[in-house]
């Protein structure tokens, strides 16, 4: 389980739209792990000047120690607006970038660029403004999901089914059953591998309906399982539900330490007999990066 950012925390990712302080607020003072004020689909394009200065603003009056969970997600790199963006926002110190609509490794080190000088121009270390990227949202992008490794900068991947199906000409993205067709599973997947090669954290792209909070539930437990460690809300209410689901329970916790416990009693073991299974590296592995999970504030 790849750290990020030290002990920061990444279960739950809110978005708020950058053309309402109101919800700017609303979102900073909720429980969200990270919050997004977005430049991009929550605001209309006449509206993206104003939003520009709104967020400005808006960062401007937080506490610097504060700005660290407080992210901007801004226009894609092949529009005409990144660079106004940038430009706007980074003098206010946001603590990260999201970057949509990414096509490959070649965005993200043209981001880097232009967060470096904007960095350089503000008085920021170098460096230090972070950034996730959306890397299933354009057809050529999915080819590229595992070119991240090293990549400045980045310490989350994430992705994207509405974007994709508008690239692809596809109606719905959905089966029947309410689940998603097989290329937005695969995007999915490809998300995870290309952020475990990677090394930085894979997050879940968003649940549209947001009054489902149960199938929210099931769903982010699920992702979980696969091995992903956020998800990415679009309303307040979800980000409870987000956080729960992406904490360790006691249960788990305790069968983790067991394990753990287990292993350091029998030092240089390479597989162990536990509850009639066979136990070897990767179980402990996996048990210690529980346990670090779950002592994060």
């Amino acid at each position: 389980m790849p750290e990020i950012g030290g002990e920061m925390r990444v279960r739950s990712w809110l978005f708020a739209p950058g053309d309402s302080e109101k919800k700017m607020a609303k979102a900073t003072a909720g429980p969200a792990d990270m919050v997004i004020f977005d430049l991009e689909d929550a605001v209309a394009e006449d509206e993206k000047p104003t939003s520009r200065r709104l967020i400005s603003a808006f960062l401007s009056d937080i506490p610097e120690s504060g700005r660290r969970r407080l992210w901007v997600r801004v226009n894609p790199l092949d529009g005409p607006h990144t660079l106004a963006d940038l430009a706007a926002v980074m003098p206010s110190r946001p603590g990260g970038i999201m970057l949509p609509k990414a096509r490959g490794r070649g965005d993200v080190e043209l981001l880097d660029h232009y967060l470096s000088a904007l960095e350089v121009a503000s008085g920021i270390e170098l460096g230090s403004t972070k950034v996730i990227v959306l890397v299933t949202e354009t057809a050529e992008a999915m080819f590229t999901t595992g070119d991240y490794r090293g990549a400045p900068r980045v310490i989350a991947l994430t992705w994207g089914a509405e974007d994709l199906a508008d690239a692809v000409g596809a109606s719905e993205n959905r089966d029947p059953d309410g689940g998603y067709a097989f290329t937005y599973q695969l995007a999915r997947s490809l998300c995870l591998l290309g952020a475990s090669a990677a090394g930085v954290a894979p997050i879940e792209t968003i649940q549209g309906d947001f009054t489902d909070l149960d199938g929210l539930r099931t769903r982010a437990e699920q992702v979980r399982r696969d091995g992903y460690l956020g998800m990415l809300a679009i309303h307040p209410a979800q980000v409870e539900v987000i956080n729960e689901a992406f904490s360790p329970s006691v249960s788990e916790l305790e069968a983790a330490q067991e394990i753990v416990d287990l292993f350091a009693s029998n030092p240089g073991v390479g597989a162990i007999g536990y509850r009639g299974a066979m136990l070897d590296r990767p179980h402990l592995a996996r048990a210690e990066a529980l346990l670090a999970a779950g002592r994060r504030p």
